[in-house]
């Protein structure tokens, strides 16, 4: 069954195709990885999907509905269609805990309290819980982006996207970060991850996508991409 399928999709900036007529579904509990040179539209699709980028033509279905349509209740959606985004994106006058709950009473409508224990839990599960009362500006980037990424799962979304999640970070603070992603990839989401960690996409992913110049070229699971010997421009990427 599709957690969401991308028909036909066209975005253009300034007369700029940066997205090419992608046709892709995603799984439901699948993880994918969407690899490529910068510039290929890797980020442009999940912003896209996610609506935080207007197409410019085709269509986005999730739960029946359709993205891209005027009608459809956007933030309805979007609450089940997380975002960890490569720059952390938290609220810097808040604490750890209160950037975990905000989103859980002001779009899901939680109970405080229910908000507060579902944050502990996950900030547990991505070793952040005591930090709780720390202000967000007194952590690492790999420490943020944990909480990120807790941030996240709090809101039980039916598909987690990830945008280069360790791009922002100093390079002792990426296996951190990874090795909690390793961990929640496990758990009962859709994922869909934009990286250039190549050695996660292999271990992590069912499916790993390779785009470039705004369309798909290759798309398979890590064992048929990495040893796909009729695409030269895959095989330099992937530097094998």
């Amino acid at each position: 069954m599709d957690a969401i399928r991308v028909e036909h999709l066209i975005k253009e900036f300034d007369g700029v195709r940066v997205l090419n007529n992608i046709n892709i579904s995603f799984e439901q509990g699948s993880v994918t990885t969407i690899i490529g040179p910068s510039g290929s539209g890797k980020s442009t699709l999940l912003r896209c999907i996610n609506q935080l980028e207007t197409a410019t033509s085709g269509h986005i279905y999730f739960e029946g509905n359709d993205l891209t349509s005027n009608s459809v209740d956007l933030n309805k959606m979007r609450a089940k269609i997380g975002m960890v985004f490569q720059s952390f994106n938290l609220f810097n006058n808040m604490s750890v805990l209160e950037n975990c709950i905000i989103g859980q009473v002001k779009v899901l409508h939680r109970d405080k309290k229910e908000a507060i224990e579902t944050a502990k839990i996950y900030l547990e599960k991505v070793g952040m819980l005591h930090f709780q009362n720390r202000k967000v500006t007194t952590l690492s980037g790999g420490q943020k982006q944990r909480v990120a990424i807790a941030r996240t799962l709090a809101m039980n979304p039916a598909i987690i996207l990830l945008d280069e999640p360790t791009s922002s970070l100093d390079p002792e603070m990426v296996k951190e970060v990874l090795e909690v992603l390793k961990k929640v990839v496990s758990e009962d989401y859709t994922f869909i991850v934009v990286t250039h960690e190549m050695d996660f996409a292999k271990e992590v992913s069912d499916r790993i996508v390779f785009m470039e110049n705004g369309e798909i070229i290759e798309d398979g699971s890590p064992n048929e991409i990495w040893h796909k010997d009729s695409n030269i421009r895959l095989k330099r990427f992937l530097n094998i």
